[in-house]
Parts: structure tokens; sequence; C-alpha cells
């Protein structure tokens, strides 16, 4: 269709004003898929004015929707205006780059270091429009001015103080329209500038006089002590106490924080209230009598109230370790804990904040993560609010060009499509506008959000260090730089919002403070009653006695349940046969296996109310095809789960296959049980072997978080374990790292053997008042071993043995010469071994818990055994490995005097074990005779 011929169609058609939205929602769908709308409307959406000239210098993921965004709002100004002038084109095309790039020329950078090119598309000339045309009106299309039309002079103006003033937006690469829009909105409307009244910003000033002063006080006081100072990026704190103000305006009831060393001391201070003379007394070397080791200060959390309009927010900043940025999942999991026992599914009630390092955020593979778990069923949380207070640094002695191949350190978002605002850290209104923004994203979209607060580093990494030795250009910079709270207060003292005598009244009343030891927040309310009561959960041991018995009756009732699913629910042939045997096994016409036992566990203590949480790699499958806790319906791929319909008023029962990560997850999971006490929480790796990727969560939080910070967590995790010559990544869990990791009763490890021992041990951990983790080498090839089996009677009893004597009758007591001790699979070798040979001079000792070591179970099993001179400890794994090292000393005190011990097993070895089954096999064989003595 020739243009003026469309023109004038349009011109004259019923379709102009009004009907504009119904066109641009045709469009919409035409753009998706052209054949989706008429042929008529094809063939005029096919001849719309095609843009000129421009150029595709973005990001893949943003060409399509720059496109789409331009001739959409070209083709509204054909039908509102009734022309195609090519310059209005233009003017639409100039929105559009300030939206995509306007950022790239943002005045961010408080020290004006950054030397970044003029963007060409942000030029007049680039459009072929130049200041001749800035008296002449255009439509300016969805710029949210207010107005349809105005002159190309004052949107030039405009879009420039949107996008190039000290608020960087980007937000182009999302997909979402209606999300962009949104932002659009927020800021166009204002023109990036904030609305504050002289109370907000008196407020604003106070935070950071607050920083500022806190920061010059500890380094009058205790000079060259490390305290990783805010000063540079002090408007962090006037954000922080913003975000927990709107929030809880808003209905938010809790805020959990999670960041690293830079600051963490001011905000403990400023936001959350600490009182400063304790905070003296630790630089002092003061403390209050500790139970453990402690951990220095800047690791350290806090949790108190701080008063809003909408009420008491509760304050949790969560410990962390030097780890930098494996407090993120921990917090995550800790929001999670507590959006569920609210009973909130949104987000709305709990906030998750999480403050990074510039260098941090760029480089640590756990924030990817995190985000990837972001919106995925086990691990949502509404969105977080990210802030990376960019000291442009780094860690050390490092630059941009160092740290990072992105042009931001932020670029990791936008995996998550989530907005990011970079802003002048020197420019407090700015992020104040920023931080309100981000909030209400992430509130109405329940999406993450991120604020790259740019600003510098006043000091080294830390008040000991030299800067100038390796950023000399900087920091003769910074010397020279005046102080956020001198440049905001000078402002409101020339706006004449706030003169500067009151500014001095301020500091010299926060010096007052701190002299006085008096908390300096005026939100500060002390907490009124904690989120959970532990009180229930404090000061037991692992031999603490408990009653976990349970009527048989209850149990066969149970079983059934768990059995059973809908006539019409049509399960894969494998799955059904394993219900049609756990239908046997409730009748009591077969043994129950190690799923079935499993399955009841989580069953009984779901009928008691108490909630069960599983997450990990296949685990509502089970990565040995054991657990089908989940039953897909293979018509329509309904799921069933057995165990969310034991009764009306059970717990809450759900199981996930998590993301494809070990640290994560695991760390999400700590965060979770740190904060729920109640009910049990599983983490579960799909081969025991991978939960080294999780190493640093095992070292710094799981098996010292109580020593260091009295943070108790009753946590179990399974982890797959078994010789079975799978290969050296496939076979150990690793069992000697852990038990090196054990000290003062810190966590528990295990190595149950039966379906009944593992039914007890977990309902041991829920009905026990003791919450410490659990370590579980679970099976593989036990999972339907013939002699791996139990009765419903035996679960019944509630009792997890953490020593199992000899159960062969013909093993009589006087005619035993040699006792092995062992823990789990090698145990049915042995077994199985034993009675081949006709051994009746041996007796097998299994030890299902190997720590705490169960010193009293296994002295009373060896009272029958006195005059037996050789005892041996058999091990599948290599003698480096395992059990041995970390062990031997249980054993040989639990022996009786004059005896020797000895070891049967693999010799040393620096993997984990062989690759090829013959071998594998000849070596299992081996170490079996020798701890049998036999040939």
């Amino acid at each position: 269709m020739p243009e003026g011929v469309m023109k004038a169609w349009l011109e004259s058609s019923h379709l102009s004003g009004a009907n504009t939205a119904y066109i641009e929602e045709l469009y919409e769908s035409y753009l998706d898929n052209s054949q989706s709308v008429s042929e008529e409307w094809r063939a005029v959406f096919d001849d719309l004015p095609k843009i000129e000239g421009a150029e595709v210098e973005y990001r893949h993921s943003e060409i399509r929707d720059e496109f789409r965004e331009l001739a959409q709002q070209a083709h509204k100004t054909v039908v509102v205006s009734g022309g195609s002038d090519a310059k209005q084109v233009k003017v639409l095309q100039l929105i559009n780059a300030f939206r995509f790039r306007g950022h790239q020329n943002a005045n961010i950078d408080p020290l004006g270091l950054w030397q970044r090119e003029k963007v060409r598309d942000l030029q007049l000339s680039h459009h072929e429009l130049s200041e001749n045309d800035f008296d002449r009106e255009f439509n300016v299309g969805s710029f949210a001015c207010g107005q349809e039309q105005m002159k190309l002079g004052d949107l030039y103006k405009a879009l420039s103080k949107t996008y190039c003033g000290s608020i960087g937006a980007e937000y182009m690469h999302m997909t979402s329209t209606e999300e962009k829009r949104w932002l659009q909105q927020r800021l166009e409307s204002v023109q990036s500038k904030a609305q504050l009244s002289v109370s907000q910003k008196e407020e604003v000033l106070k935070g950071l006089i607050a920083a500022d002063g806190l920061e010059k006080y500890l380094g009058a006081k205790f000079p060259g002590a490390k305290r990783f100072s805010l000063e540079g990026g002090d408007s962090l704190i006037p954000m922080l106490k913003e975000l927990i103000t709107r929030a809880g305006t808003h209905g938010t009831k809790e805020v959990v924080f999670g960041m690293a060393h830079r600051g963490r001391l001011n905000v403990l201070v400023n936001v959350m209230g600490k009182n400063p003379s304790k905070l003296f007394d630790e630089f002092a070397g003061k403390h209050d009598d500790l139970v453990g080791s402690g951990d220095v200060k800047y690791h350290m959390g806090y949790s108190s109230d701080f008063v809003t309009p909408g009420g008491n927010v509760h304050l949790a900043l969560a410990f962390n370790p030097s780890h930098l940025e494996i407090v993120n999942p921990v917090v995550m999991g800790s929001v999670r804990a507590r959006l569920d026992r609210r009973k909130c599914n949104e987000g709305d009630l709990v906030l998750p904040i999480t403050i990074h390092g510039d260098s941090a955020i760029a480089g640590q593979g756990v924030v990817q993560e995190t985000f990837n778990m972001s919106q995925a069923r086990a691990f949502k949380v509404g969105g977080s609010i990210r802030i990376v207070v960019n000291n442009q640094v780094g860690f050390t002695t490092s630059n941009q060009a160092d740290t990072r191949s992105g042009e931001y350190c932020t670029e990791i978002a936008k995996m998550v499509q989530a907005p990011i605002f970079h802003v002048n850290g020197d420019d407090p209104e700015a992020v104040i506008l920023a931080t309100q923004i981000a909030l209400d994203f992430r509130n109405k979209f329940k999406r993450d959000v991120v604020i790259d607060l740019v600003c510098y580093r006043r000091h080294g990494h830390n008040e000991a260090d030299e800067p100038n030795a390796t950023q000399p250009l900087m920091y003769q910079k910074v010397k020279k730089h005046p102080t956020p709270r001198q440049m905001y207060a000078n402002q409101l003292d020339e706006e004449g919002s706030v003169k500067i005598e009151r500014a001095n009244e301020l500091a010299e009343y926060y010096r007052t403070l701190l002299d006085e030891g008096q908390c300096t927040v005026e939100q500060y309310r002390p907490m009124t009653e904690h989120s959970v009561d532990w009180t229930p959960f404090l000061e037991h041991d692992w031999d603490d006695e408990y009653d976990a018995s349970i009527p048989h009756d209850e149990i066969k009732a149970l079983a059934d349940k768990v059995a059973s699913y809908p006539d019409d629910h049509s399960l894969n042939s494998r799955v059904k046969k394993i219900y049609d045997d756990r239908k046997k096994m409730a009748n009591g016409e077969k043994l129950l296996d190690w799923g079935f036992a499993e399955n009841l566990a989580y069953a009984a203590i779901v009928k008691d109310g108490q909630r069960v949480r599983i997450t990990g790699q296949d685990s509502a499958r089970g990565t040995f095809f054991h657990r089908h806790a989940a039953l897909h319906n293979q018509k329509d791929a309904s799921v069933y789960y057995p165990l969310q319909n034991i009764s009306e008023d059970q717990g809450p029962f759900n199981v996930y296959d998590s993301v494809l990560s070990e640290v994560s997850v695991l760390a999400f999971e700590y965060g979770y049980t740190t904060a729920e006490p109640n009910g049990l929480t599983v983490w579960e790796a799909q081969f025991g072997d991978f939960a080294n990727c999780a190493q640093v969560v095992f070292d710094q939080f799981i098996s010292s978080g109580e020593q260091k910070w009295g943070r108790l967590c009753g946590l179990t995790m399974l982890l797959p374990h078994g010789y079975e010559g799978q290969g050296p990544e496939h076979s150990s869990a690793r069992l000697e790292r852990f038990l090196q990791l054990c000290a003062d009763h810190n966590m528990q490890v295990c190595v149950p053997s039966t379906p009944a021992q593992v039914f007890n041990m977990l309902r041991r951990q829920v009905v026990r008042p003791m919450r410490r983790p659990l370590i579980v080498m679970s099976p593989k090839s036990l999972l339907r071993h013939s002699l791996a089996v139990s009765s419903l009677d035996d679960l019944a009893t509630g009792v997890f043995q953490n020593v199992i004597g000899e159960i062969d009758e013909d093993i009589i007591a006087k005619d035993v010469d040699r006792v092995v001790f062992c823990s789990g699979k090698v145990y049915y070798e042995l077994l199985e071994q034993r009675r081949k040979n006709e051994q009746t001079n041996v007796a097998i000792i299994r030890i299902e818990q190997l720590y705490p070591f169960p010193e009293k179970e296994l002295a009373v099993e060896l009272e029958q055994y006195q005059h037996v001179k050789q005892f041996v400890w058999c091990q599948e794994e290599p003698q480096n490995q395992g059990a041995w090292y970390c062990s031997q000393h249980h054993f040989r005190q639990a022996i009786p005097d004059g005896t020797y011990l000895t070891y049967a097993g693999r010799k040393a070895s620096a993997a984990p074990a062989v690759g090829y089954m013959s071998v594998h096999v000849k070596e299992q064989q081996a170490l079996v005779n020798d701890a049998l003595n036999a040939k």
C-alpha cells in the first residue's frame, strides 16, 4: 500500500483517535506472529513506514525490543497525527536511544574518573536533528511526561535529566513491556529527580551525618584498627533506612540483611541500633563471656525492631564469614522460612536485602546461582533488593580491567532481567529516588532489583592498608574530595531547606550520643518478641532422652496412606511396581525397603503436625529411583503427592527438585533451618561426592555456626555414599572431611544400615529437642539389598540404634576371638562372606553414629567380648579417607585393655576410588577377607 494512500485511509478511518490502543494490541500480536492477525491488518502493518538509518549497536536481546518499540510508536504517530514525517520518527528514535543507552553517559562517578566516550546515539546529529528543530513540537509517543507533544528542546533537556543525570537506569534488556512502561513512568514523570519534603531531606542528612560521624569517631578513638570503613559510600545509611521505612509503611513485617565487611559496623550502629558502647568495648578487646569461639566484630549479626508508620519491622542482619557472597543464599533461605511460617506466598511480609562489593558481585559464582534461584519454585522469596557498594577498586589493589569482563559489575543481573539503577553516591536524593523505585518495583512485580551505589573508598581495603601505592591518581582525588555529608549540607543550606547551623547541631548531637554510649537510631526498638520461639530447643545435647515410639496400628495406617494414590492416576510401569510392592509392605506381606521406610518417616512427622521440606537434584523421585514422593500421571502429567494426603490437619510436606547447584542450595537450606527450628529440613546431594562443591557451607556455617555465633541449625543432609565400582566421583561422600570438622558435639554423623534405622533417625531429628546438623552417609545399593529390610514393628520402637551388635544367633560370644567394627554397606558384604565361610569366631558390630561417638552404647555391646584380643576396623574407603584416621582413637578407647586394633580396607590413595570394575571387585574382596581373617 503506497504511503499516501495509507495516510489518507488512516485519516479517514474510524480507527484513529481513541481506537489507537486497539491498534497497538493488534500490532503487538503482529510483531510476535504476523499470522496471528487477519490478512487485511497484516497488509496494513506490512506497509507501515520503515525506520531507516537506525544502527543496530545494541545487544542481541535488545534488538527486537528496540525495533518493536520504535515501530509501535511510529505507527501510533501516524494514527494520531495523521502524518509520517521523517523527523517525527527520528524523535521517537532519539527517545528510545536515551532509554537504551543514556546510562552510558550518566553522571554516576562521584570522582569523575570514568573515561567514557560520548554515545553517538544520544547526539541530535545522529538522528538527523539539530538545535534548529528545538522550537518545533513533536509527538513524544510513550515518553511519560504527561503530554502528547513537546518542543524538541524541552524534550532533549528532559531526556538528558532523566537518563544522563545522577541515575543511570538499565532496564531495556527486560522483555516485559508492562515492567518497562512502569519504570519509564516512574523515571520520566519526575525526570529522575526525587520529590522530598524538607523533613525528608533532613532525615537523609541525619543518615549521612551518622555514617560520617561514626567512622571519624572510630578512626580517632581506635587509630589503625580494622573497621572496613564505609567512608565514601555514606549514602548507604539513608538508603537502608529509607528501604526499611518504606517497606514497613507498605506492610512488611521483617527485613533480613546480608552483607560482607565494608560498612558493616556502620550498619550495625546506625541502622540496626546496636549500642555503640558495645562496639567500643569490642574494639578495646572487652567482651561478654562467650560460649564458643566467638568471631571478629565485622562478621557478627544482629537483630532489632525498627518503628515505621506501618508498625514495627523486625530486622535481622545475618552472620557472615569471609567468604563474601556466600551469605546471599543463606539470607534467601532465612526469608523463605519466615514467609512460610507467615503463610505468605507472595513475599510481601518479609524483605531480603543483600549488600555486595563491586568485585564480589562480578567475581563470585554464588551470585549467579542465587539470581538463578530467584524465580524457582523451591527458592523464590518475592524478589530481593541487591545493593552494590561500588568503591571502584574492588577488594585490595585491583582495577576494573582485572575484576570483570563486562562494562558494569552488575551485568550478571541481566540474566534474570532485573532492572539496574547505577546511582551517584554523592547525590543522596538520587539515591533515595532509586531506592524508592527499586522497592516499589520489587513489591509490584516480585522480582530482583539491583542498585549500583557508585562511590569510592576513602581508605584502603582496611585502615592499615596504603591505597596510594596502587591507585595514586584515584587517591589524589579522594584526598581532596569533600564528604557526602559536607556536600549535601551545603546543598541544603544553599537551597534554604536546612541551614548549615542546623546541620552542625545535628552533628554535635550525634557526637554526644556516641560519647554517652547511647543508641543512635531514633527508630530503634528492642525486640518485643522473636519471630519464632527457640526456647524449647536450647541447652539440649545429643544423648538427651526422648520418646519417639509409635503404635503399630498408627504405623500401619500411615503405611496404607503412603502406598495409596487415586485410581485414575496412571503411573509409569516401573513406578507402579514399586507402589504395588509398597501396598504389600503395608499389609505385612513383604518386609519394608529403604524408600518406603523413609517415606513413612516423613508421613509420621507431618501426621504430628510438623512440616517436612526436602530439596536436591532429583529429590522428588530420588536419584536412585527409590523415593517417588511425587507421582506423575502418565496421561496428563498431573502430580500426586501421597505425603500431602496423610490427614486433614497434617503438617506441610514439600519436596522440590532443586536447581543444579550444591553450594547455593545447601546455603539456602542452612538459612532456612537457622530461621525455623520446627519440622524437618533435608538437603540431598545427587551423589555424596558432589557435596564437595558446597564445602564452604560445611566449613563456615554448618560445622562452626553454633561455635562462632551461637546459631542453632537442625538441617539434615543426605549424602549417597558407597563403593559399588562407579569410579572416583560416584563412590565417596568424603566421610573423613565431616569427621575432621567434628568437635564440641557440633553435629552428628550417621551411617544407617537398615530401613528402620533411617525411619527412626529422621524422626529423632524432629522429636528430640536438640537442633544440630545431621550428616547422613545414605546408601545406593542398599536401597534394594535383600538383607537391608525391616518390619513395621522395627519402626514402631522409635529408637535409632547408635550401635548395632551381632545379629546371627549362631555367633556365641564366648567362641568369638575376633570383633570387626564397621559402618554402612560393607557390613552386608562382611555378613554374607562370613556366612558363606561358616565362620562362627567373628562378631560384627555396626557403628551407626560415628559422631558424637557412642562410647556408652559400644561399651555395653563389648561387655560380652572382654576376652577378645583382636579388634578390627573395616572400611571400604582408602586408609587416608573414611573414618579410620578421625575415629580410631574412639575405637582404641572402647576396646579392652591389653588388646589391639588393626585396619582392614583399601590402602591410602589420592583418589577416592578406582575407575575399573574389575579392580574394584578385587579390592573389595580383599578387604572383606582381611577383616574376617579369611583366605
